[in-house]
C-alpha cells in the first residue's frame, strides 16, 4: 500500500527534524553558535485523474483532477544567523560582534574561514589566535612586554607597553559580510566556509555601514531559544506519532484484506 511508503517518508523527515532540534539544544551554551531549522518539501505527485482533460470528445474539460502526493523529503537545514545575546566576561581578548560580520580565521591549511566566536588568546609568539590555535586574519601581533590590550569598537588594537606612557597601535581587525549568510558551510568549532551559495566575502572595518561594532570583554552566546526548541520538539514528536499511526492503520487494513481473501 502506498500509505505505508508515504508515512515512512514522514517518519524519516521528523527523525531529521528531531536531530536538528537536538543539535540546537545541545549547543545552548556554545559561544557564537547559530541555530538551525529543518525545512521540507513534498515529493512527486501521481495523477489518478488528470485535470483539464475532457472525459469524452466534445465535452468540457474536467475542472479538477486527482493528484496523490507521494510523501515528503528534506529540502534544507537552514542556519539562522540572527544575533545572539552578549555576555560580559571581563577578558580583554574576548570579542563580540554587535551586528553583522564575521571574524576571519586562517586554518592550518592556509584557508580563510569565518567565525562569530570571539574567544581569542595569544600563542607563544604573541599572535592573536582562536581556542584551536588558528591565527586571526589580518594577523595581530601583541608585544611580549604588553601589560594591557585595548580594542575599540572600530577594531583598532592598542597595546600598553611596560614603561611607555602612550598606547601602541598594533593592528586593525576587520569583518567579512556575505550576501547570503545561510549559504555558508558550517565546519564545526564555530567556523564557516565560503560557498557559491553564500557569495564572496566583502571585508570592511567594524562600525562601518552594514558592519557590526566590536565589544571588548564580551562574548556572543548561542542564538538558540530554548522555549521555541521545546515547542518544536513536542510538535516533531506528535508528527512522528501520527505517521506511525498511519503505518499501523495501513497494516491493519492490509491484514483485513488478507483475512478476507483466505
Amino acid at each position: 500500500m502506498r500509505a505505508l511508503a508515504i508515512a515512512a517518508t514522514g517518519m524519516s523527515a521528523q527523525q531529521l527534524n528531531l536531530e536538528v532540534i537536538a543539535n540546537n539544544i545541545a549547543n545552548l551554551n556554545t559561544t557564537g553558535f547559530k541555530g538551525a531549522r529543518a525545512e521540507f518539501t513534498d515529493l512527486l505527485y501521481q495523477a489518478e485523474r488528470q485535470q483539464g482533460v475532457p472525459n469524452q470528445a466534445g465535452q468540457e474539460a474536467v475542472p479538477e483532477g486527482a493528484m496523490l502526493g507521494l510523501g515528503v523529503r528534506a529540502a534544507a537545514i537552514r542556519n539562522l544567523h540572527r544575533q545572539g545575546s552578549l555576555a560580559n566576561t571581563g577578558n580583554q581578548l574576548d570579542l563580540a560582534v554587535n551586528g553583522r560580520g564575521y571574524f576571519q580565521i586562517t586554518s592550518p591549511a592556509g584557508e580563510i574561514q569565518y567565525t562569530r566566536a570571539g574567544s581569542f588568546n595569544k600563542n607563544n609568539a604573541g599572535q592573536l589566535v582562536t581556542m584551536e590555535g588558528y591565527a586571526v586574519d589580518p594577523a595581530i601581533l601583541i608585544p611580549q612586554n604588553t601589560t594591557q590590550v585595548t580594542i575599540n569598537e572600530s577594531g583598532q588594537v592598542f597595546a600598553k607597553i611596560d614603561g611607555q606612557v602612550a598606547l601602541q597601535n598594533v593592528g586593525q581587525l576587520t569583518l567579512a559580510n556575505f550576501a547570503n549568510d545561510s549559504g555558508l558551510e558550517p565546519l564545526g568549532n564555530g567556523l564557516y566556509r565560503e560557498t557559491p551559495a553564500s557569495g564572496a566575502p566583502v571585508v570592511g572595518n567594524p562600525g562601518d555601514v552594514s558592519y557590526g561594532k566590536l565589544q571588548q570583554g564580551y562574548l556572543e552566546g548561542s542564538n538558540v531559544d530554548p522555549v521555541k526548541e521545546i515547542t518544536s520538539l513536542i510538535t516533531a514528536q506528535r508528527a512522528f506519532e501520527m505517521n506511525s499511526k498511519v503505518i499501523q492503520a495501513a497494516d491493519e487494513m492490509a491484514g483485513t484484506v488478507s483475512k478476507g481473501i483466505r
